[in-house]
């Protein structure tokens, strides 16, 4: 058979979403008469795939997907490539699109960096850019945790215990010491290759480290890392599309030889020359800084707290710090609590925004947060710098708030520090050392605070506007089968008062009613799920799901609410009734049959309609599974 437009439906995760762009994408093309099939992708991998010769017959193909789903077998094809969320809910529009021949024909070269070749269609210049910055922060994280850590732990047996010259010297925490350095060091290049390499693939990649590695040893900071990431790979990108005529035998010849040393050349000349002048601007800024330190304390404070936290590391944070060291040498130990209370702020304020907001950030910044509590009260701001990254033009702003506030305290409560390194370590010799804690917490609880205000908004911004969301597919058809959805586990009227307590109270029911045997280990499968994309659909109804090796067989749990919770949903509105899908670990397909066909009923407005106004359990049981009562 003949099809007149392709339709592909996938996402990272491929458990909720995808079958509800499919069913939307099935609907408008049967609403406008044209033929249609939907390739979809989850996690029981690739169904109703295409043939080379449905591809070749199709005239437009509609991309409707969150992960890669090798559209480069689409060359020479009209292709519209979309979020798999428009695919649901702008599937008319597509569907209009594709008929009124407004489409790009999509180009690819295996080998070139252009920026199609991942994406096919351009996307928002804004959603490329937070997609490149994030693919290098999520790789900088680990090594920030894991460096930082090193060093907090050696920095216990002594503040100078890795200077072989101290009478504190401790050759193992010299060797930890020496191992956290190496990984903190390596922070700015892994931040700027992989931004590099999520533009530029590969030879982005090689790039990013090599101006990362140039923007490190000239101390540019990690503001530094993401200029060299995003340079090399619009420099990679521009020499993919010089060299793109070039014969295709030429290809090893680009990948191996052109794109690396015309990349380095290029892209490591500009990141030199833009280092060169921070020697100066360094010793301009020490200069400003030292002039201040008899002024107003507030004027000091806001002065050391904005530099302290503008690029944490980098040559404004160091212009305040080694200042701070040189008067600490002249006998003023006044200066440097100031400068290392706007040092301890910032990392310690990323914990307590993982925790105003928790529900907010995903896990591995969770952890990360509340590992910072550690780094920070060593006086490791290189800690905060992961969350700084996501949102520079945000969060970097916060944090200089909030250390400002630290600093300004400090000065005015008189506190002095005669380390210059250390954080809590050394406050058996602090003068006002409580005062000194005080003024750091205050500092920090605001920021954190307003750090999770913000984290609160960009997530209701990206689940409004960006409507990411998981999908997949299973062959049609509902699955009726009893013992998978009773009356019994359908609970009306529940009066829960967040997602955390619905998803308790779903946990605690599974293992009440014989599903699972570990309520904390469900509980824990639906936040994991829960990170890699909100479940919450649209009108009302959330579809969280698990699949955990405490769960001893497939089950559907029901609870419809007496309030609304913020779950985040697609539309933005609070979430009234929630479908929970409980399965074993290693199920098979039954489970995902279950959830597609589910789905797929509630891409009808109706029959959700139906579901909310019920107050019968056996009527909601028969409504799900499509039994007419």
């Amino acid at each position: 058979m003949k099809y007149k437009i392709l339709g592909v439906t996938g996402c990272p995760t491929g458990i909720a979403h995808t079958f509800m762009a499919e069913e939307a994408l099935k609907k408008s093309a049967e609403k406008y008469g044209v033929s249609i099939k939907v390739e979809t992708h989850g996690q029981q991998g690739v169904q109703n795939s295409f043939t080379r010769q449905e591809i070749e017959d199709a005239e437009v193909i509609i991309v409707a997907a969150d992960k890669n789903v090798n559209i480069e077998r689409f060359n020479g094809k009209k292709v519209i490539n979309v979020p798999v969320a428009r695919g649901m809910k702008k599937s008319d529009e597509l569907i209009e699109q594709a008929l009124n021949g407004d489409v790009s024909v999509y180009r690819t070269d295996k080998s070139s960096v252009d920026e199609e070749t991942s994406y096919g269609l351009k996307q928002s210049i804004w959603r490329q850019i937070y997609v490149h910055l994030m693919n290098g922060v999520s790789h900088m994280i680990p090594f920030v945790v894991a460096g930082g850590v090193m060093i907090a732990v050696s920095l216990m047996f002594g503040i100078y215990s890795a200077d072989p010259s101290s009478d504190q010297y401790n050759a193992f925490a010299a060797q930890l010491n020496t191992i956290g350095g190496v990984a903190m060091g390596l922070m700015v290049p892994i931040l700027s290759a992989y931004i590099a390499q999520s533009m530029a693939n590969r030879p982005g990649l090689i790039i990013g480290f090599i101006t990362g590695m140039i923007a490190f040893q000239n101390e540019t900071g990690f503001l530094g890392g993401i200029v060299s990431g995003f340079l090399s790979g619009l420099v990679l990108i521009a020499l993919g599309r010089v060299f793109q005529k070039l014969p295709k035998q030429l290809d090893g010849l680009k990948s191996i030889f052109l794109f690396p040393v015309l990349g380095i050349f290029i892209a490591g000349l500009i990141i030199w020359w833009l280092s060169v002048p921070m020697e100066a601007i360094n010793q301009t800024m020490m200069d400003f800084i030292a002039g201040f330190q008899g002024s107003n304390p507030i004027i000091l404070g806001l002065l050391i707290g904005s530099m302290s936290a503008f690029d944490m590391g980098g040559p404004v944070n160091k212009a305040a710090y080694v200042t701070g060291t040189v008067l600490l040498a002249q006998g003023n130990y006044a200066f440097m609590a100031g400068v290392s209370a706007a040092c301890i702020a910032p990392p310690l304020a990323t914990g307590f925004a993982v925790l105003f907001g928790r529900k907010y950030y995903p896990q591995n910044e969770r952890s990360a947060g509340l590992v910072n509590f550690l780094l920070g009260s060593t006086h490791i701001t290189e800690g905060a710098i992961p969350f700084a990254a996501k949102r520079p033009l945000t969060i970097i702003p916060i944090l200089m708030l909030g250390s400002s506030i630290a600093a300004i305290l400090t000065y005015l409560f008189g506190v002095e520090v005669p380390a210059p390194h250390g954080g809590f370590i050394v406050l058996p010799v602090v003068t006002g050392a409580l005062q000194w804690i005080l003024a750091i917490l205050i500092g920090s609880v605001v920021a954190g605070y307003l750090m999770s205000l913000d984290q609160r908004r960009s997530v209701r911004k990206m689940e409004n506007s960006d409507l990411k969301t998981d999908s997949e597919n299973v062959p049609e058809g509902h699955v009726n089968n009893d013992s998978l959805i009773t009356p019994s586990r359908i609970f009306l009227d529940q009066n829960l008062e967040d997602k955390e307590a619905v998803l308790t109270f779903i946990s605690d029911m599974a293992v009440e009613q014989g599903i699972a045997a570990d309520s904390r280990a469900v509980l824990d499968g639906f936040n994991q799920r829960e990170e890699q994309g909100s479940t919450g659909m649209e009108n009302g109804i959330a579809i969280p799901h698990v699949s955990n090796e405490s769960i001893n067989k497939p089950a559907v749990i029901v609870a419809r609410l007496n309030n609304g919770v913020e779950w985040p949903a697609m539309d933005g509105n609070a979430t009234t009734f929630v479908i929970s899908i409980l399965v074993p670990e290693n199920s098979g397909s039954e489970h995902l049959n279950i959830l597609a066909d589910i789905s797929r009923k509630l891409m009808d407005e109706s029959l959700v309609e139906r579901l909310k106004q019920s107050n019968s359990e056996e009527e909601i049981k028969n409504i799900l599974l499509g039994v007419e009562s």
